[in-house]
């Protein structure tokens, strides 16, 4: 056997437990989510969605279309801010049509907030005990009974859907706060029970919003390979998914609007998504937590923040250990390379170059560098730090370093 590091790999144990969604994927598979419902047993279907798709006839008419007499209302009021007062309006409406299911349409804050109503519907608290609890403990109690099953159909390349977890934003008209108070929750319950992948529905947003949301997607990936806790079925999944992924957001950046780079990248989110998030945690680490870090008290947009900050990571990760550099670097269509790493840093650029994101901190809605050190505590307090690599020991003097790199 050689002695690589990904031959180490073939003596590791490993423990894979996973409830994932049922997976549809297809050109115009929207058009049969009736045939979904019916398999999942719900007969009426919210649809939760933001203003904008629900005013998008190329979205609402086929997700109409698809559900026909299942469609038992439309709750268009989402927003990016995945506010609990949002899903204590989405519940009113939930119970006014008389639903048992949610479809929830568009991106993570859709999904989030659908998963937020059907924990409503489940619980037998009022929303003030529910937002004062909140308030207090940061999250939203899961309860034992059974949830309102949610069918997710995504519009971006975020990668939210295969998740058993949901962001929630307390404002002051709902909640006895000051200011607002971001928290989450998390629960396999909350996984939803099928996601309807539909190329054409992803063609149908528009290509600044795409290519935003692709690198939390695709960063998913890259972190799924070098996290510590990865296993075959992830590499496997990962792997496939980044080099769909690639091809796609650089033919995407070059103006291709051909069927096929829509197909690419619909199938490339789902692959990279599959298996990341278990019951006994996920393999997001590095990327997502300086993400967290930067996005969390300021106004710096996540897909913008992944942008800047994946290269420099990168960097870093590779100076430190060896992260699985060869495994990338094939992954990402660069395996022939002389040096790996930097091969694979500069594959990463050109992917954020090539989509016309940002490639500085000075550039964005994010910290000064006087508050670098701020953040560098927020990044190593994150929790996806517990899965970098075990070799790798982060400081702050790191963390700060390589936010003064992004610069």
């Amino acid at each position: 056997m050689p002695d690589t590091p990904l031959a180490a790999d073939l003596n590791a144990p490993f423990r894979f437990e996973y409830d994932p969604a049922t997976l549809r994927y297809g050109p115009d598979a929207v058009r049969s989510l009736d045939t979904e419902l019916d398999a999942q047993g719900d007969d009426r279907a919210l649809v939760v969605c933001g203003a904008t798709v629900g005013e998008t006839p190329a979205v609402m008419d086929p997700v109409r279309e698809g559900l026909g007499d299942q469609l038992a209302g439309v709750f268009a009021k989402t927003t990016p801010a995945k506010r609990l007062g949002t899903a204590y309006d989405g519940l009113e409406r939930f119970r006014e049509v008389d639903a048992d299911c949610l479809v929830a349409v568009g991106g993570g804050s859709s999904l989030d907030v659908a998963k937020i109503i059907s924990i409503l519907a489940a619980t037998d608290r009022d929303p003030a005990a529910v937002g004062q609890a909140f308030v207090d403990s940061g999250t939203i109690a899961v309860p034992e009974t059974e949830l309102p099953p949610i069918v997710a159909v995504p519009t971006t390349l975020a990668g939210a859907d295969l998740s058993i977890v949901a962001g929630v934003t307390a404002v002051p008209d709902t909640c006895p706060v000051d200011e607002p108070t971001s928290g989450g929750v998390g629960d396999p319950k909350l996984m939803p029970a099928a996601v309807c992948y539909d190329p054409e529905l992803i063609a149908t947003t528009p290509r600044s919003v795409l290519a935003a949301s692709a690198m939390n997607g695709f960063d998913k990936g890259i972190e799924t390979l070098c996290a510590a806790n990865s296993t075959p079925i992830t590499d496997a999944t990962a792997s496939r998914g980044l080099g769909l992924l690639t091809d796609g957001l650089l033919a995407l950046g070059n103006g291709d609007d051909d069927p096929w780079v829509y197909q690419s990248l619909t199938r490339g989110i789902m692959l990279v998504q599959y298996g990341i998030s278990r019951a006994d945690g996920t393999t997001l680490s590095l990327i997502h937590a300086f993400g967290h870090g930067l996005t969390r008290t300021y106004e710096v947009q996540q897909g913008a923040a992944h942008a800047v900050i994946a290269p420099h990571a990168l960097s870093y990760l590779f100076e430190q250990v060896d992260g699985r550099r060869s495994l990338l670097a094939d992954a990402l269509g660069v395996g022939e390379a002389s040096d790996p790493a930097a091969a694979v840093v500069d594959r990463v650029n050109d992917v954020v170059t090539t989509l016309g994101l940002p490639t500085r901190l000075r550039d964005v809605d994010g910290p000064d560098r006087e508050a670098f050190p701020e953040v560098a505590d927020a990044v190593l307090e994150d929790a996806f730090m517990a899965n970098v690599p075990s070799e790798l020991e982060p400081t702050r003097k790191d963390i700060v370093s390589v936010l003064e790199s992004a610069w």
